[in-house]
């Protein structure tokens, strides 16, 4: 197998999906650069000693501001992983029709070996090195959590932002992903495993599809497997499960665990919780490797971990009829031309894992407008369905029962309103990769059609700011 770029994959991945464009070859070089690269060093002093922490952030395009995209902290962080998820950031945020660019972050530390503290002050002085270069704001570059970060860290930029820019009335915007009571948005945490159910959700109601797979229309009875049950593996598992899919595999980096009848979800979250591990779950038998799992017979595999889980010599052994990328690059090259020579159904990272873009959108739009969403109209629109109820009955002389009741008369919550936007964001780019895909018959998978979809909508982009002839 040859030695592994993330980059260079998602490189290759354009150029198969370039040669199905018009567009001009310089158009398409400068799509695929990336358009700035920060790589800084900077001295934290940990306990007595002083650490120097090497740390990245890249703006990948310049095509729509602000740009966007997480920061992760991990050791395996590397210039080659900040760019590649820079990149797909751009893709995706294009096919979802978020008006981003794509940039990503990233400081190469092991979270689990520093204190809290420790922590605040990496994350304080990686914030106010962005600032020094212009790398954050809301107009600018606007952040987001990744692995190894969360609300607690995003809260921390937001603060330093707003202390060393004082009086921005739009500081909060300089960072998604954070606390409610900080300028958050309710349904962020949830919104990528949530989007990564949308998306297939709507893959597994295409009738056309499903028949290729040799598989029934639908979510329910549908057997998954989940690896990683982080924030995103947990709720794509959980929503999948609430729809009536039976989750017959999930799989840890300490071990993986299985049971044809399905197993409870928020069961086995609890018992990692309290034993550190999902190995011996009541309900479940453990496999001998945790790589087991991503060979189990299933109709259904969800990677949510880290990129290049399934590679080339893998991939041979994989049953699953489709793969969901809830992950950022699980699968190398070879494996997606291995799936594609078996007919095994990709559905692609750089679009199925944008929920939480997505959802960061309206955080971010909700910090420019200074207002909750459903603040508004939920008190209007629950005071007209109560009298259009009211009419209904009167005219009708039967009464509603009580659960149709509430659910009528319910004005829409910020997490309602959240939750709707993002269904209507995964189906429609759904469909419209579908679409693409249908159109261009020699297009090979429906990765390549992803890419054709996001490539047009950014060349467009800079046609349409006269950058391009």
């Amino acid at each position: 197998m040859s030695e592994y770029s993330f980059f260079g994959a998602v490189e290759k991945s354009f150029d198969k999906a370039a040669q199905f464009t018009k567009w001009d070859p310089g158009v398409l070089e400068q799509i695929k650069q990336c358009n700035a690269v920060y790589r800084m060093h900077f001295p934290v002093k940990i306990g007595e000693k002083i650490e120097v922490i090497k740390a990245y952030r890249v703006q990948h395009s310049h095509h729509k501001l602000p740009c966007k995209g997480g920061i992760r902290f991990a050791m395996s962080v590397n210039l080659d992983e900040v760019m590649a998820l820079a990149a797909l950031m751009t893709y995706k945020c294009a096919i979802v029709n978020v008006p981003f660019a794509g940039a990503k972050g990233g400081i190469t530390i092991d979270p689990k070996k520093y204190t809290p503290y420790e922590l605040e002050k990496i994350t304080r002085r990686y914030t106010s090195e962005l600032i020094k270069k212009n790398f954050i704001g809301p107009g600018i570059d606007v952040p987001a959590p990744d692995y190894g970060t969360g609300e607690r860290e995003m809260a921390w930029i937001v603060d330093t932002y707003a202390s060393m820019r004082p009086g921005e009335i739009d500081a909060m915007g300089c960072v998604t992903g954070k606390p409610v009571t900080q300028g958050g948005v309710r349904g962020r945490r949830e919104a990528t495993g949530l989007g990564v159910f949308y998306g297939l959700r709507e893959v597994l109601n295409m009738k056309d599809q499903m028949d290729k797979l040799g598989l029934s229309v639908g979510v329910e009875g549908k057997r998954v497997v989940v690896q990683g049950l982080g924030n995103v593996g947990y709720h794509s598992a959980k929503f999948f499960q609430e729809a009536g899919a039976k989750i017959v595999g999930l799989a840890e980096f300490e071990g993986s665990i299985w049971n044809t009848d399905g197993l409870d979800v928020d069961a086995v979250f609890e018992h990692r919780k309290k034993t550190g591990s999902i190995l011996n779950f009541k309900d479940g038998t453990n496999f001998a490797k945790n790589t087991d799992a991503l060979e189990m017979d299933c109709d259904v595999l969800i990677p949510a971990a880290l990129e290049n889980v399934i590679n080339g010599t893998n991939a041979p052994n994989v049953k699953a009829k489709i793969i969901g990328e809830a992950a950022n690059g699980p699968l190398t090259p070879e494996a997606d031309e291995n799936f594609a020579k078996r007919g095994i159904l990709v559905v692609p990272d750089m679009y199925l894992n944008a929920g939480g873009v997505t959802v960061s959108y309206f955080e971010w739009l909700k910090n420019l407008s200074h207002v909750r969403y459903g603040r508004m109209e939920k008190r209007f629109t629950e005071n007209l369905n109560t009298h259009i109820l009211g009419q209904i009955e009167g005219l009708t002389g039967k009464q509603v029962n009580n659960k149709e009741r509430e659910f009528i008369m319910h004005g829409p919550d910020e997490v309602d309103l959240v939750r709707s936007g993002l269904e209507e964001t995964m189906i429609t780019a759904t469909r419209e990769i579908m679409d693409a895909w249908k159109a261009n018959p020699q297009v090979p998978d429906m990765r390549t059609a992803a890419y054709l979809v996001a490539i047009n909508k950014v060349a467009t982009s800079y046609a349409e700011l006269g950058i391009f002839p």
